[in-house]
């Protein structure tokens, strides 16, 4: 195809100062995502976007297989409330998972919500909160378009009566039942203007009390010193206290209690904001405590409910132990305690002192999830999935500790021909990191296969083996799947994240960069078939790891990335993320930053790999402005034959909610962008 003709990105004479040095940002007005020049920039961007797009020959025969890979059934687990089960069932092309009611496991299911008849085009998504103690009532989430901001609505479970109670104004927040009511977190009213962009402060718990209006709902907990705090909560099984998780962002956190059944106040168990301890249960005055408190791989014990309790009076229930303790559930009476290994799961079931540790024996070495239910529970659920082996619901008999399948997806798959497996490789700094690569089994070492190189890398978030649909059309032509475990993650304790955020973020770019090199070296692909992708945080090291080696890779693929290091504090959430980038306000922090954001070490005349920027009118993470500055950047730096693109989906958010309809047509811009840009072998 020609050299493509971009539109024409007007330039400000806007300069900053960070610190005495005087930074440009020309395409500042882009922030500014719902002025109509801007609305004109994202028609005119889209409208060369799809015209390129719809010129792969293959296009439509990519959507038409991706289609068909994701046309099957998917249910989640059930799980229990009172006499009925619920669980989310999608017959394979609904837009939206339905959530499904029925009366004991034997019992016939019946559809109790459906998102789908909320909405024409598929946008309005659902999920369920919290059930009230006595499972009378329970609480559900709906956002609209892929926002953030959630309404909260109550129906009557038996009846299925939609009550008349609403609450607005809500982001990441649970429905914490107590008596005729439930706690939960919003912020204040916001304006048209700053709806899906402004700065989200004061995100407060309030309780509201069914069949009143949330004007008079009773204000807990606001922290008037921090208004950039989040605030979660949580009433304990046996509703004597609500926890309260305060944080300064997406790192450490506070934790509090109050006493409940004697309305007593808001007390520190553990103080800001050096740790991470949750409350899993309280028993017996003492609340059963998963810490890394001098544990960076994380302990549980055992804590008197008494303000700020002394380390002496701990007791230690699960020691630290070389392999990171994840997860501890409770249910049937039980403990099970979920370990990453090498970034696979696995799950031992304890009694609550800690004692008769027994494994729990999973299909493989891969990801699982569940074994969580009340203490009165007998049967409890758990998925297992891998790269090549679909997600399974397995029902787990307490009394006997006995497993068997309960759903198995039913796709036109084999994953005999296929080989999934973990290698390690040595980064920059000599430090081993692992990376997890799926391909088929007849594929030839010799540097020819397109591969599709993902990652995440930070927020002590873990990549671990999960199957996908559509990644089967990748291995069905040829291609390589690579997962590398970064610093950054969790995958190896809290250690491991450390040694990827603030000043070392670029370990994260480094061992993505030898990941890369790896895969080359072994002959699993060269640096014309290989693609770099990666989703929000992983946007960011897509965009950073593209400017710092342009040569490495032939397609770069920054999904909905922070992609200006300088001011993503000033939108929506982003100040919860400077725990772990810092911020361009503090003078070293500044120079590190300035160091790595992708935009601004794009560099004039440069040629840099076919990208395809993508991004969506409604998110309110990661606002679009990143994007947008970016991609108009890069396509003025940029002076190779190579596309680059940005992809702007309307009524869309940051991920979550989207309808299976929009993930499908993106699903297949994406792969026919990677294989025609790598010259993949797709026939007609």
């Amino acid at each position: 195809m020609a050299i493509l003709k971009y539109p024409e990105t007007r330039k400000v004479d806007q300069i900053d100062d960070y610190h005495g040095q005087q930074i440009a940002d020309p395409y500042r007005w882009l922030e500014n995502d719902t002025s109509p020049e801007t609305e004109r920039w994202v028609d005119a961007q889209n409208a060369v976007t799809f015209a390129y797009l719809e010129q792969i020959p293959f296009r439509k025969k990519i959507e038409k297989r991706l289609t068909a890979l994701l046309d099957y059934p998917r249910f989640s687990s059930p799980f229990r409330a009172g006499d009925y089960y619920f669980f989310y069932k999608n017959d394979g092309l609904q837009n939206q998972p339905v959530i499904y009611i029925q009366e004991g496991l034997q019992g016939k299911p019946e559809v109790f919500l459906d998102p789908n008849d909320l909405s024409e085009d598929g946008t309005i998504a659902v999920s369920l909160l919290g059930f009230s103690k006595d499972n009378r009532y329970v609480a559900y989430a709906q956002s609209e378009a892929g926002s953030d901001w959630q309404q909260i609505h109550i129906i009557e479970i038996a009846s299925r009566k939609q009550l008349p109670d609403l609450i607005r104004w809500v982001k990441f927040s649970g429905a914490a039942w107590f008596q005729d009511g439930f706690f939960y977190s919003r912020y204040p009213e916001a304006g048209d203007a700053e709806k899906y962009s402004g700065r989200n402060r004061f995100h407060t718990v309030y309780y509201h009390r069914l069949g009143t209006e949330q004007s008079e709902d009773r204000l807990i907990y606001r922290d008037e010193a921090n208004p950039s705090y989040n605030h979660y909560t949580v009433v304990t099984e046996d509703g004597a206290y609500l926890l309260l998780y305060a944080s300064p962002g997406t790192d450490g956190y506070a934790t509090y209690y109050k006493d409940l059944k004697n309305d007593g106040p808001v007390t520190l168990l553990f103080p800001a904001y050096a740790n991470k301890s949750s409350v899993i249960d309280h028993q017996d005055g003492k609340f059963l405590v998963l810490t890394d408190i001098e544990a960076p791989k994380y302990r549980l014990i055992a804590v008197p409910a008494s303000e700020k309790p002394a380390p002496d009076s701990w007791k230690t229930i699960i020691p630290q132990s070389e392999h990171l303790l994840q997860s501890v559930n409770t249910g049937g009476g039980f403990l099970f305690a979920n370990y990453l290994i090498n970034a696979t799961d696995r799950f031992y079931r304890l009694h609550y002192d800690g004692s008769h540790k027994q494994e729990i024996e999973l299909p493989g070495t891969g990801n699982a999830s569940g074994f969580s239910g009340k203490q009165e529970d007998k049967i409890l659920f758990y998925t297992y999935t891998s790269f090549i082996y679909p997600t399974t619901i397995f029902r787990y008999d307490v009394a006997t500790g006995a497993s068997e399948p309960f759903f198995r997806a039913d796709l036109k798959f084999n994953p005999e021909d296929y080989i999934e497996k973990q290698i390690f490789f040595q980064s920059k700094d000599g430090t081993i990191v692992s990376m997890f690569i799926v391909h088929r089994k007849d594929l030839p070492m010799d540097g020819s296969n397109p591969t599709y190189l993902y990652a995440y890398g930070g927020f002590n978030i873990s990549l671990t083996p999960v199957f996908s649909a559509s990644r089967i059309l990748l291995l069905e032509h040829g291609g390589v799947l690579a997962i590398p475990n970064l610093r950054g993650g969790g995958e190896y304790g809290e250690e491991w994240h450390q040694a990827g955020m603030l000043d070392k973020k670029q370990n994260v770019f480094d061992d993505f960069i030898a990941a890369a090199e790896y895969l080359i070296s072994e002959g699993y692909t060269s640096s014309d078939k290989l693609a770099i992708a990666g989703g929000s945080n992983g946007g960011l090291l897509v965009g950073a790891v593209m400017t710092q080696r342009p040569d490495l890779l032939a397609v770069a693929f920054p999904a909905v990335g922070v992609l200006d290091m300088l001011r993503f504090h000033l939108f929506t959430i982003g100040d919860a993320w400077i725990p772990e980038y810092g911020s361009s306000e503090d003078q070293e922090q500044f120079k590190t930053l300035l160091a790595y954001s992708p935009l601004h070490n794009l560099k004039d005349g440069i040629s840099y790999p076919a990208t395809m920027v993508t991004t969506a009118d409604h998110d309110d993470r990661v606002v679009p402005a990143h994007s947008f500055k970016f991609a108009a950047r890069l396509q003025e730096a940029h002076k190779g034959k190579q596309p680059v693109l940005i992809r702007i989906s309307r009524r869309a958010g940051h991920g979550a909610g989207k309808p299976i309809s929009k993930l499908i047509e993106e699903q297949a811009d994406m792969w026919s962008f990677f294989f025609f840009c790598t010259g993949a072998d797709v026939q007609e």
